[in-house]
């Protein structure tokens, strides 16, 4: 299977390949438009509704817009791979891209640092980090929700666990914006420039920090994972790198879209963030509410290992299946009134974190820091509104905005 690249791709044969789509079925799916990145939910539905498994032509997949169909696909890793990913302009792959066993060996060595005790142990911390940042806003009426909380958090956090400085993390955001592109499905040529030089800068920072942690360990992920690579065939020096790149992209995206979209939908729903106000014991099913609503993740991706039929529907093996799980989660089959935000929503089971072996490890830490987030956020300001249109990232699969600017009143 080729690269998911758009390097060229001219107008017109783009309107071709989009109309060929719309023939074949009465939809197409445009990932490339400012429309849709900005709303994808309207073509979600339309997708679904025409034609749930959808034979991409702008982009060579199938794209599957129901629940039952996105999760199935999701958990059963012996028949649909996520090793067989060809991107030739990456020159690694993180434990996401492996099957078992190799992906079974890079988790383990990671897990222990995100189990619930040990999360649980950064509660302290991530109150404090959050009291800190919002201080730092103290007197200010007007604020970016984004660069001055929700990013700074969860880079400070993850930071702090990997043991690289917190001061960097100005050049972390570059780094992750930029390495985050890459698991989009239509990259340009600029595009993949920068994730390819964002990359390498990283990987070399890395190689410094870890050259340090040979000659002084510390009590830090770098110095355990450095450990396990010293014990021979657990960790090779490249998976070193590919999982520290991994966990400080993977620890920063999660959290900081759950905050940056959660806040947005709850502030497009006056009615229910009052509620979470008079409310918040309902701030636990508000989070998984949130989750689903605007999933920080909007797609995973898989390769048929063998032919397969999906919905009628004939999926040759090799072939890309795109799981878009922002349209599962929107799935009325499953979810009564899905466009409506209900923070007491009792249906918890939505697809954010995935399924299967490639749930999302960091998941029981982005809950904490979005419950510490949010409720700092409702104390610290008796009032937040929108204070103009937000502005999203130039992302497809990992749905945030880049500036949120807000209105306050402390």
């Amino acid at each position: 299977m080729s690269n998911f690249v758009l390097n060229v791709v001219k107008p017109v044969a783009k309107r071709i390949l989009l109309a060929w789509e719309h023939l074949e079925s009465g939809v197409s799916y445009d990932l490339t438009s400012s429309a849709f990145i900005e709303d994808p939910y309207r073509t979600y539905e339309q997708l679904r509704r025409k034609d749930p498994v959808h034979r991409m032509r702008l982009v060579e997949a199938w794209a599957l817009t129901r629940y039952e169909d996105v999760q199935d696909v999701l958990i059963d890793h012996k028949r649909f791979t996520n090793a067989e990913r060809n991107y030739d302009y990456m020159q690694y792959r993180t434990f996401l891209d492996l099957d078992p066993p190799d992906h079974t060996r890079l988790r383990g060595l990671v897990s222990k640092a995100f189990t619930p005790r040990a999360v649980r142990e950064l509660g302290p911390r991530i109150e404090g980090l959050v009291d800190e940042l919002l201080d730092a806003v103290a007197g200010k009426d007007r604020i970016d929700l984004i660069s001055e909380f929700a990013f700074p958090l969860p880079v400070i956090v993850i930071a702090e666990m990997l043991g690289v400085p917190a001061e960097d993390r100005a050049r972390f955001r570059e780094w992750s914006d930029d390495i985050a592109l890459s698991v989009n499905p239509l990259l340009n040529s600029e595009q993949i420039e920068r994730v390819q030089q964002a990359t390498e800068e990283l990987f070399d920072y890395f190689e410094g920090i870890i050259e340090q942690r040979r000659q002084a360990p510390q009590n830090d992920m770098i110095s355990a994972l450095l450990a396990a690579e010293e014990e021979g065939d657990r960790l090779t020096h490249e998976e070193l790198l590919s999982t520290l790149m991994l966990l400080l992209v993977a620890g920063n995206e999660t959290t900081r879209n759950l905050i940056g979209n959660g806040m947005l939908a709850l502030l497009k729903s006056p009615a229910q963030l009052q509620r979470l106000r008079d409310h918040p014991e309902l701030l636990d099913s508000a989070i998984n509410e949130l989750l689903r609503y605007d999933s920080p993740v909007q797609i995973d991706s898989r390769n048929a290992i063998d032919d397969v039929e999906i919905g009628g529907k004939r999926i040759s093996a090799g072939q890309r299946i795109l799981a878009i799980v922002g349209a599962a989660n929107r799935d009325p089959q499953v979810f009564a009134n899905p466009d409506e935000l209900d923070i007491g929503r009792d249906e918890v089971s939505h697809l954010s974190f995935g399924r299967g072996i490639h749930y999302c490890l960091g998941s029981p830490l982005a809950i904490l820091e979005g419950r510490i987030a949010f409720t700092s956020l409702l104390e610290r300001f008796s009032s937040i509104r929108l204070a103009r249109d937000p502005v999203f990232k130039e992302q497809i699969v990992l749905r945030g905005v880049e500036e949120l600017w807000v209105e306050v009143e402390h």
